[in-house]
């Protein structure tokens, strides 16, 4: 089959090199690509409708000619509305994308398609909205499939084949083209996903084995009993398990540690990476704990200092913006050991710093920082040992693709008292009152966040910015309260001051876009308002709720919604109904996908083929045993049975390695 990958698509009949160019758009160059460029949806195209009689609302398969080039019109935010029209015999209709700058080169005037959408209108009439499109392909993926062998070597060996009842490799890909009914489509999809899914759990767990190679640094005794007394609180359960994760791997492996400790926010992530670098620091090595924000690194400065205020241990703090000859000397008492630990920003990676005996890399908000920044701070000693740490609570199967290089511990715990945030829904009418409350946590000293989804005028009609909510808060509903503002287009010092400002109490209210997702401890805010928080995934909202509620008072988070939508409100009352950030994000993984959810490119480690990580759940965990027992028996794939499945493998690593170097 590897030859097919070598013959070009123009090698079937009907593609010149002006439908080839279109089928390259698509990934598409050769035969073999075609092949396994699987169908993602299997709506009925075969009941196909004449223009002149369409309906108002129905989903239909019109099959069309383009008649005019596509128009493109940019509208604000550099947005983009895509038209054209096509006709067949019977009359013509309009076809309208948004933001797809594709779209005037994929759809060729003169060109004939199958397009499939539902039937609205606007002043000019009839329109089908963003259709799913194609050239007639049928016959060209058929020809393909024609030019397979017979016997095609399988990469997925017989023992797995045999475990999981899976379908021979050609039958897969004929049926997931062609399928003659439901069964034989989803014994296709189960093939070819267990497949995908070994793949990817192979790869993954060759970087983690691979990537870190064995460490010098010798680190023998446990502190964390000795850390634990030094805490003005006991430790959850789950608390104390990461720590035994990290120390254990840090005392009796001999590769370094590798771990991501993961936590809902409030969890206490901070209290397990203090009583890591606590056991470090006494063993006699230097930590270094790197935070995405000055204003977040000089408040874990603060805890860590008194934290370890009565212990023997110095802590030192290096920002970009200390004044050089405090910088100075800061890098000197890191490069002759006086310092014991550091915290502070991109400044840690910076040439001119240097550390005596690295031994621990700390990594907060780990998806802010990129494999390059992380590798440079890890090459400031000798394989340093590496903890991360994220307070996006990811679904364990999908963790392990995500994060696959690191092992992972997972703290799903609250702190007893910690008080749950009581969540409500208002709509527009309401917001008067919403304000009152407010003024009436003001007037009891406490403090409230009110979040808007963009920040400047004109970017979509109907949402407020927050620049102009700021300036009408101030001017018509708390002219006498101290309104502060912090967004995205803020220069980092702006940013930085705005916040120190608010956490110094200074401002009472402060309205703010998603920035503060990702933010400083406020223990006196109380209240926090998303407007518009229908624009928001579960995940984000959920994050952005972890704002509040980090004090002794009772806090509270209301959600703004003009939507009267009954899909609005049950998506919203998941939130309402739950405090649980592993099952929201397990709702907002159903909902939305892994790539909205978590910000991660669809290329690279999560561009799958056929597979659906929250559709096949079950298969991943299947696929992540199975990897488990491959390694186990031919940790090198050497077995015959296996050569085929290692060149998939090393075709998978390739592609993995090229997503985190970009």
């Amino acid at each position: 089959m590897t030859s097919l990958y070598k013959t070009p698509v123009t090698n079937l009949n009907g593609i010149g090199e002006k439908r080839a160019t279109l089928f390259a758009r698509l990934g598409i160059k050769s035969v073999g690509d075609l092949i396994n460029f699987y169908p993602r949806t299997y709506e009925d195209w075969s009941n196909i409708k004449h223009i002149d009689k369409l309906e108002y609302g129905e989903t239909v398969c019109i099959k069309a000619v383009v008649a005019t080039s596509v128009n493109d019109t940019r509208i604000s935010g550099g947005r983009i509305i895509s038209k054209t029209a096509v006709y067949d015999e019977t009359g013509s209709i309009q076809l309208v994308f948004f933001n797809n700058k594709y779209i005037s080169s994929m759809l060729r005037q003169g060109g004939e398609y199958f397009f499939y959408g539902k039937i609205s209108s606007d002043s000019y009439g009839m329109q089908i909205v963003s259709p799913t499109f194609a050239p007639a392909v049928e016959s060209a993926v058929r020809q393909a499939l024609s030019m397979l062998p017979s016997k095609i070597k399988d990469p997925l060996p017989d023992a797995i084949r045999e475990r999981f009842d899976l379908c021979s490799l050609r039958q897969a890909l004929f049926d997931i083209h062609f399928p003659k009914n439901r069964q034989q489509l989803e014994a296709a999809r189960k093939r070819l996903v267990t497949e995908e899914l070994v793949v990817l759990n192979l790869g993954m767990r060759n970087l983690r084995d691979h990537s870190r190679g064995v460490t010098s640094l010798e680190i023998t005794k446990d502190y964390s009993k000795e850390f634990e007394s030094l805490l003005p609180f006991t430790m959850t359960n789950a608390q104390k398990r990461a720590v035994s994760d990290c120390i254990n791997d840090i005392i009796n492996k001999s590769s370094p540690l590798n771990r991501l400790v993961q936590g809902d926010v409030g969890s206490g992530k901070t209290a397990v990476a203090a009583s890591v670098c606590y056991t470090v620091a006494k063993n006699g090595f230097q930590t270094a704990f790197m935070a995405p924000t000055e204003i977040l690194a000089r408040q874990h400065y603060k805890t860590f200092q008194k934290l370890f205020e009565n212990t023997d241990i110095k802590v030192g703090l290096l920002t970009g913006t200390l004044r050089e000859s405090e910088k100075k000397q800061i890098r000197k008492s890191l490069a002759d050991g006086s310092i014991d630990m550091v915290i502070g920003t991109h400044a840690l990676i910076t040439d001119k710093t240097e550390f005596k005996n690295l031994a621990l890399a700390v990594t907060d908000e780990q998806h802010r920082f990129g494999v390059a920044q992380r590798a440079k701070l890890l090459g400031k000693g000798n394989n340093p040992h590496l903890l991360v740490m994220s307070a996006t609570p990811i679904p364990r199967t999908l963790g392990l693709i995500i994060f696959g290089d690191l092992d992972i511990s997972i703290i799903d715990e609250l702190p007893p008292s910690r008080k749950p945030v009581k969540t409500v829904l208002r709509t527009s009418a309401m917001r008067g009152g919403v304000y009152d409350f407010i003024r009436s946590e003001v007037k009891h000293g406490r403090q409230a966040y009110i979040v808007c989804p963009l920040v400047e005028e004109g970017e979509l009609d109907d949402v407020a910015s927050a620049e102009e909510y700021a300036a009408d808060l101030m001017l018509r509903e708390f002219p006498d309260i101290a309104v502060g503002i912090v967004h995205g287009q803020m220069k980092s010092d702006e940013k930085d001051e705005v916040m120190r400002k608010f956490v110094d109490n200074e401002y009472s209210v402060l309205v703010a876009t998603t920035v503060i997702e990702v933010g400083v401890d406020v223990p006196n805010a109380t209240v926090i308002v998303i407007e518009n928080a229908e624009r928001f995934g579960l995940s984000q909202l959920h994050q952005l709720r972890g704002r509040v509620g980090r004090g002794k008072y009772q806090s509270y988070c209301i959600f703004m919604t003009a939507s009267k939508s009954k899909e609005t409100k049950e998506r919203l009352d998941i939130l309402n109904h739950s405090n649980d950030g592993f099952f929201i994000a397990s709702e907002d993984l159903r909902l939305r996908g892994p790539g909205d959810l978590f910000g991660i490119r669809q290329s690279g480690v999560l561009d799958f083929k056929v597979a659906d990580v929250f559709q096949d759940a079950k298969l991943l965990q299947n696929a992540s045993e199975e990897a488990d027992r491959l390694l186990l028996d031919d940790p090198e794939l050497e077995f015959p049975e296996h050569r085929k499945l290692k060149e998939h493998l090393r075709i998978k690593l390739d592609e993995i390695m090229l997503e985190t170097t970009l």
